[in-house]
């Protein structure tokens, strides 16, 4: 059965509801997925289904964490700019890739003449709603950047070159894909561009944990969400392996299984690092640190000294980038 899975953390392999429509050539063709004779178990067939409802829950409520730890401390502090970045630019080229192709007769009739017209658009609602809810997620996460306590954090050279080159090569091929009326490329370039984030984006934030020797700020709930819903989504394409007695639908995406092998990767180095290798999880509020030079001096509650005083072998490098 050609499905056509393996995009990053898509979902139009199990939420096709009970059929999807592909709009060739202005007819709709219905693929009743329920009725597939490809599927040799029907019981393989639930579960695979089952996995991926599970996949797509856990990724879309794992973007909230965030988010919620970062309005609870009114901070910043310990989370990345960088990643941010990357994660923003990720998820809203993603959604430019997945609503541009559900939505336009124009690019689906291109890409069946390139791939052929009994093939399905490998994009569904579901893939439509996922990215939109990840890009507003995200971008209130951005906006969260300017307006709660940030230390002295700040994006990275690295990050404003790249992302720099990366909008602008977008851009050139927009306008090329404008002039030889090629809206298929320019939609695949996207998808590109969302799949090269996934390999940078946790890189800033597994270096920030380690030079602060700390986890604080990132929420660890984020990461374990996101495990769960990779896992998920491998053990579901592996049941699909299983019930057809091939392994075409890895070794044919062998790219994308990469991606999402690596980002289950840095969600354990995650994990590692919260629970094994930096377990003190205790936060000093933001109006307890001073600014002293290059350190944030943490002011000392102990009743013995005065108000305002504070200890000052109790300094510790600023948290930041």
């Amino acid at each position: 059965m050609n499905l056509h899975c393996g995009y990053f953390k898509s979902s139009s392999c199990f939420l096709l509801g009970p059929a999807h429509r592909t709009g060739i050539s202005g007819q709709a063709r219905i693929f009743e997925m329920g009725d597939d004779p490809g599927w040799h178990s029907g019981a393989a067939y639930i579960v695979y289904q089952a996995l991926g409802w599970f996949a797509f829950t856990a990724w879309s409520i794992s973007f909230w964490p965030q988010v919620i730890l970062n309005y609870r401390r009114k901070s910043v502090v310990g989370l990345h700019f960088d990643f941010v970045v990357f994660n923003l630019t990720k998820h809203s080229s993603y959604l430019i890739y997945n609503a541009v192709l559900y939505f336009s007769p124009v690019v689906q009739r291109q890409y069946h003449e390139k791939y052929g017209f009994d093939e399905m658009i490998p994009v569904a609602p579901s893939d439509v709603a996922f990215s939109t809810h990840a890009t507003l997620l995200t971008s209130v996460m951005a906006l969260q950047l300017f307006f709660y306590e940030r230390g002295s954090q700040k994006l990275s050279s690295a990050c404003k070159i790249i992302s720099s080159l990366v909008w602008t090569e977008a851009i050139i091929i927009l306008v090329v894909s404008w002039f030889h009326n090629d809206w298929l490329s320019m939609i695949q370039n996207f998808n590109n561009i969302q799949l090269f984030m996934t390999t940078i984006k946790y890189i800033p934030q597994v270096y920030l944990n380690y030079s602060r020797k700390s986890t604080i700020g990132w929420s660890i709930s984020n990461i374990l969400l996101d495990l769960t819903g990779g896992t998920a989504n491998f053990l579901q394409m592996l049941t699909q392996s299983i019930d057809q007695n091939s392994f075409v639908n890895f070794s044919g995406n062998v790219g994308k299984v990469g991606l999402s092998l690596m980002s289950i990767l840095f969600d354990i180095v995650f994990t590692i690092q919260h629970f094994c290798l930096y377990t003190d999880h205790s936060e000093v509020a933001p109006d307890d640190y001073l600014q002293v030079g290059d350190y944030a001096v943490v002011q000392s509650v102990d009743p013995e000294l005065g108000a305002g005083e504070h200890d000052e072998g109790d300094k510790t490098p600023t948290p930041g980038v």
